[in-house]
């Protein structure tokens, strides 16, 4: 069965939109795994709009599942991460004023960076992944960083599912092979939700993991935060 691992950053943008601590991350990141998610994603940027750099931390006493922290390995995250040790680190290429993730890395062009950072991240103990396009060429150059795994960039196949035009899995279905014949294990994140998740799960081989956020939030205000973990638990067996 692929992992669901929550991403909870809108929660703490709700939260802070009124500068008190409602509602309270730690306890609903407790419930996510209480339902039955079996991981809590976080994507701390440097103006802290949403996941402070202290939710981190906090957060690293109380999940029990597996804990994923995303982000753009400036220094300030480097030193967050190798400070909070959590299972996993996941390396995203965003801007400072990026309002989320819009781009895969290029591994190649940035292979002597990339590795320096996986080499600090692995020595620490932390599995380290790399957010990429389905770019055959990306995802060799990211096995020759010596990362753990990669995170499938899905918002080109949402957009195209929405559409439709559900042949464009064929794309992302020899990314996951690629990367499987290079050991690399295989996440995937952004876009994805109940109305597309089942068909992606279906054609991607080998896939570990799937991070989830703006959706699966959003589709909670309608039908329950309980019952949509359960949805997309059943739709990943």
């Amino acid at each position: 069965m692929t992992k669901l691992s929550v991403n909870v950053n809108k929660i703490a943008t709700l939260r802070n939109s009124r500068g008190g601590n409602t509602p309270d991350l730690l306890k609903v990141s407790a419930d996510i795994e209480r339902f039955g998610a079996q991981g809590i994603t976080i994507h701390p940027r440097p103006d802290e709009r949403h996941i402070r750099y202290n939710d981190a931390r906090e957060l690293k006493e109380i999940v029990t599942t597996e804990y994923n922290i995303e982000g753009n390995p400036i220094k300030k995250f480097m030193e967050l991460v190798l400070a909070v040790k959590p299972t996993q680190v996941t390396l995203v290429p965003d801007a400072v004023d990026a309002i989320t993730s819009n781009a895969g890395w290029d591994t190649i062009t940035h292979k002597t960076f990339l590795s320096e950072v996986i080499s600090k991240f692995k020595n620490n103990g932390i599995r380290t992944s790399i957010f990429v396009d389905p770019d055959l060429k990306m995802i060799e150059g990211a096995a020759d960083t010596g990362a753990d795994r990669i995170e499938l960039y899905t918002e080109s196949y949402a957009k195209a599912y929405s559409k439709g035009q559900k042949e464009h899995v064929k794309v992302f279905t020899q990314a996951a092979e690629l990367a499987h014949e290079l050991k690399l294990g295989i996440n995937a994140g952004h876009d994805l939700s109940l109305d597309n998740i089942a068909f992606f799960k279906e054609n991607i081989p080998h896939l570990a993991e799937v991070s989830i956020g703006h959706a699966l939030i959003s589709e909670s205000l309608y039908m329950g935060l309980d019952n949509v973990i359960n949805m997309y638990l059943n739709k990943l067996k």
